[in-house]
């Protein structure tokens, strides 16, 4: 039987995703109430601008004090839209501290405070659900949570930002440069006119930290993952990794060590087969890749970013929450108990491409090969071209800890035979 009364729902932000969550509450107002078990009802909408004319959005919904709104006691479920760490963080905290639990795609603040956040979730006896947060639309933060809740995960790999996989691709397809890729996703809306966050690799390093918690039960934060952006991907580098059957993604990478006593999380361009799942995903979507004991090699895949498709992601979330709401239980709130420990870059051990330009004269092969034994790191293969004095040479190794090919690097900087070090790309997926 259907409870009568509504579930009231307070709406924090009105933007792109917003505006489209407040949309689908209001067009499949019935089936969601069916699904439910309670009809739920818009009861205030919180934006900085009042004046912005809101198709479907009843004005008289529309305030600009949000605190006044998440406090007002009769309101079940708080949605913040509104991105960033304040005021989103203390909004959250006090929808907990009078009685709303709360439905959030707020990544940065989860991957600086998730644990707080749950903290004041479970303290209240309230629901944190962020879905949206990680992938947009794809359903992965509750696969993690919950479908495999009892299997041992060891590694997530993915795609996880639109923008830079469009931009990738389009280097990738067409020849064209990443200034040149970069206008393209700019001039179709897939890039911010200001594309820090997504290029240097900001936006999937706070989404790494998210479900490196997740799936591996120990608290990591945005200050744990390693980051590097791709703007300095050339067309030489797609080149170079054609000729090795590779293309080149902006992967966030989240692995278990082999002895199972701590983790890492990562995130920049890579290498990867193009035998691989990943290696297929063009254009602004997003893929995650997935490896665990029992289920084997999973893969998520879908519109990473967009209004409709994150929005997707907060209403079933809303679904959720809201059912926990009406019998009186919560759902699965934060799980640390592994407390792994979170280990450097240098720790991590994968395979490296390296473009060297060198001079054209017989024993500099000899040289660089010594310097990559001296600290052991061994060479799966190397190529060598050039004329007139100058060369390119390149060295794929076997797997290497990242310590371990610095220090190659700087070393081989020091020989009077190597004119520079063009560039550096680990090889992953394999």
């Amino acid at each position: 039987m259907m409870r009568t009364r509504p579930l009231k729902v307070a709406l924090l932000g009105c933007g792109v995703v917003g505006s489209e969550v407040a949309r689908i509450m209001t067009t499949h107002a019935d089936d969601l109430a069916a699904r439910i078990g309670a009809p739920v009802e818009l009861a205030g909408v919180a934006v900085r601008r009042p004046d912005r004319v809101r198709e479907g959005i009843d004005q008289a919904l529309v305030t600009t004090d949000a605190t006044a709104l998440v406090k007002r006691g009769d309101i079940d479920v708080v949605v913040e839209v509104i991105g960033g760490i304040e005021p989103a963080r203390t909004l959250i905290t006090t929808a907990f501290e009078h009685g709303a639990s709360v439905v959030s795609a707020n990544k940065a603040l989860l991957a600086q405070d998730g644990a707080a956040l749950h903290a004041a979730a479970e303290e209240n006896d309230k629901d944190l659900y962020y879905e949206a947060a990680v992938a947009g639309a794809i359903p992965l933060i509750r696969p993690l949570r919950e479908s495999l809740a009892g299997d041992k995960i060891n590694r997530v790999m993915g795609i996880v930002n639109g923008t830079t996989n469009f931009i990738l691709d389009k280097m990738d397809s067409t020849g064209a440069g990443y200034q040149e890729a970069l206008d393209e996703a700019t001039a179709l809306g897939f890039a911010e006119a200001d594309p820090t966050a997504d290029v240097e690799g900001f936006d999937a390093a706070a989404k790494a930290a998210i479900l490196a918690g997740i799936a591996f039960h120990t608290r990591v934060r945005l200050d744990d993952v390693y980051r590097e952006g791709m703007t300095e991907v050339t067309a030489a580098d797609f080149a170079s990794a054609k000729e090795m059957g590779c293309t080149i993604k902006l992967l966030a990478i989240c692995e278990r060590a082999a002895d199972g006593a701590s983790v890492t999380a990562r995130v920049h361009p890579a290498m990867i087969p193009l035998s691989h799942p990943l290696a297929s995903v063009r254009g602004a979507y997003n893929a995650v890749f997935v490896e665990s004991d029992a289920a084997g090699q999973l893969m998520f895949y879908g519109p990473g970013a967009g209004g409709s498709p994150t929005a997707s992601a907060v209403l079933g979330d809303l679904v959720a929450v809201c059912r926990n709401r009406l019998s009186g239980a919560t759902g699965p709130g934060e799980s640390a108990y592994a407390d792994l420990t979170v280990s450097p870059m240098g720790d991590v051990v994968t395979r490296y491409h390296i473009s060297l330009d060198v001079a054209d004269k017989p024993g500099v092969l000899a040289q660089v090969a010594t310097v990559f034994a001296e600290h052991g790191v061994s060479i799966d293969t190397v190529r060598q071209s050039g004329k007139d004095g100058e060369a390119s040479l390149v060295v794929v190794t076997h797997r290497a800890s990242d310590a371990a090919l610095t220090g190659t690097v700087e070393a081989l900087r020091k020989l009077d035979t190597v004119r520079g070090v063009a560039s550096i790309m680990r090889v992953e997926g394999e």
